[in-house]
């Protein structure tokens, strides 16, 4: 069997579809199930089993031997979340967890980090081992993420193969729930829905434009792909952190003509100051170094942010809010 913890949320659910469009028929889905809003990425799966999060330990402790791989993708993934208690005990007590029992039965684990990891870049995008100790990031959510990196990488028993994925910023189907948190591109699709125009901060540096501030935009299919090559070619030498984006940094100002493009419509874009109380924090520039990743072996191209919106607008946002009640939307119903 193959679990999937986070099975109900983004990342985890449409993983879970290509498990199960691959012929693993044998999936255990494991997440907090009472959330509703999350029940449409997960209802129409045909799962082995489901196991609430909570007492997923001692099920695996009961049918250890029956499981070939974990990926661990639950998580509390609010980035304003400021419980820290919260955080350490979803993304950090629960992680460790997990990971030592992948230890005592001989499990392969891959788990879901971050680039919040990174905090404001200032040392760079590289995924080096190296510098996890260094680095600051800006909000609790983010050290919790780095604090089991750090922790991970000091283990002197490690699961015989175990990857830590740094999730650039992930977008596509299957994200409705997240609301707030959401894409920016299903923001700008609301919003451009909503009123025909969209609302980008503008710059308070001089060395950028307005609009010219930079992301690794990643689909989650292509997300998928790569923890998918992952477990197919899972070997002790290729353990270790990886960073998960595109490899390309795109602009907001590229993001929404592209969804503009892809929705039929003319840009209408205008700026507005960034808020005060994020001002002096934020990012303007990610990119992922994907030269860790390449050297794994992974050698498939990544979807430009162009494909990747075209696809998620024209095949999943229009058809969904033509059958879909605005509460779809993260709305009120």
């Amino acid at each position: 069997m193959i679990v999937v913890t986070g099975a109900a949320g983004f990342i985890g659910s449409v993983l879970a579809v290509r498990l199960l469009e691959a012929n693993y028929r044998q999936l255990v889905l494991v997440d907090d199930f009472s959330v509703t809003s999350k029940r449409v990425n997960h209802e129409h799966l045909a799962a082995t089993a489901r196991v609430d999060r909570d007492k997923f330990p001692a099920w695996l402790q009961a049918n250890e031997s029956q499981v070939q791989f974990i990926f661990h993708l639950g998580a509390r993934t609010d980035t304003t979340e400021q419980d820290s208690q919260l955080l350490n005990r979803l993304n950090f007590d629960y992680s460790k967890e997990i990971w030592n029992m992948c230890v005592e039965f001989g499990l392969p684990l891959i788990y879901a980090s971050s680039a919040a990891t990174y905090g404001d870049g200032s040392m760079g995008y590289m995924d080096s081992h190296d510098i996890v100790s260094k680095l600051q990031p800006l909000n609790p959510y983010g050290q919790s993420k780095n604090n089991f990196d750090a922790w991970a990488i000091a283990q002197k028993r490690q699961p015989y193969f175990w990857a830590g994925f740094k999730f650039f910023n992930v977008y596509g189907p299957n994200e409705f729930h997240k609301k707030r948190m959401a894409s920016v591109v299903l923001h700008t699709f609301r919003q451009v829905q909503a009123t025909g125009s969209m609302k980008l901060f503008r710059s308070h540096r001089e060395d950028y434009q307005d609009g010219h501030q930079t992301r690794d935009f990643v689909h989650v299919e292509d997300v998928c792909s790569v923890l998918l090559h992952f477990m197919h070619h899972r070997i002790a030498t290729s353990s270790g952190l990886y960073n998960l984006g595109s490899g390309q940094g795109r602009t907001f100002l590229d993001l929404a003509q592209a969804t503009f493009h892809a929705m039929g419509k003319e840009p209408n874009i205008s700026f507005i100051d960034t808020p005060l109380d994020i001002r002096d924090t934020y990012q303007y520039f990610t990119q992922a170094d994907l030269t860790k990743l390449r050297a794994s072996g992974y050698a498939e191209p990544f979807r430009t942010l162009e494909e990747g919106i075209d696809d998620y607008v024209k095949n999943h946002l229009i058809p969904a809010t033509s059958r879909e009640p605005r509460g779809f939307f993260g709305e009120s119903a």
